[in-house]
């Protein structure tokens, strides 16, 4: 699959950070493919393993599947419905070391035709503090404003006081949106979110 297949351009962001056919750059952010489903698994499972830590019983985190999490991102890379499904990833050289995914909101006050969601944002913990969660950030936006989204939200643990300074350093802010997730469907586990958003055209 090329990156076509996806359905519209590329953001001049992702191109020019460098592709499979270009020389290798020291670190680059495209969009995935199929292929990459399985080191998109594991990296999302180390960093769940971390955000959760504390929140959710050990055994429950270390019997996280990586190849059940593969198989869901493989088959969104093959088929992602709509155009503006997008899943990016971060590169050191030739290794995946973080990604992002992208869609239309589908939170009950959003306006899917101009509402984006950052459904997920993580980085290998090993590869923490190297810049790759910044330049997937940037490469984030600059899609959302190539895809014609005019605002874009994340959803933030409130605990998690590292991810949420991460977006603030960003420039995104709260709007007032807080939810509590469910986590086992018992109300056993609850965790509290805030939700964090920005306009892309303000970072043009």
């Amino acid at each position: 699959m090329n990156h076509d297949d996806f359905g519209v351009p590329e953001p001049e962001s992702l191109t020019s950070m460098g592709t499979t056919e270009d020389p290798i750059a020291e670190s680059s952010v495209r969009l995935a493919l199929p292929a990459e489903a399985d080191a998109i698994g594991e990296i999302q499972v180390a960093a769940w393993r971390r955000a959760y830590e504390g929140l959710l019983p050990a055994d429950v985190l270390a019997d996280l599947n990586p190849a059940q999490f593969a198989a869901q991102w493989r088959a969104a890379l093959i088929a992602p419905g709509e155009a503006r499904n997008r899943v990016l990833v971060a590169l050191a050289g030739r290794t995946i070391v973080g990604f992002a995914a992208i869609t239309a909101s589908d939170d009950p006050d959003a306006d899917q035709r101009h509402d984006a969601l950052v459904a997920e944002l993580a980085v290998d913990p090993s590869a923490t503090r190297a810049g790759h969660g910044s330049r997937l950030l940037n490469a984030v936006v600059d899609t959302i404003r190539a895809d014609k989204f005019q605002r874009v939200t994340v959803w933030v643990n409130t605990t998690d006081d590292v991810l949420r300074a991460f977006y603030t350093d960003s420039g995104w802010a709260p709007d007032g949106a807080t939810r509590e997730l469910d986590l086992y469907g018992d109300e056993s586990v609850r965790v509290k979110q805030v939700r964090l958003h920005t306009d892309p055209s303000a970072s043009e």
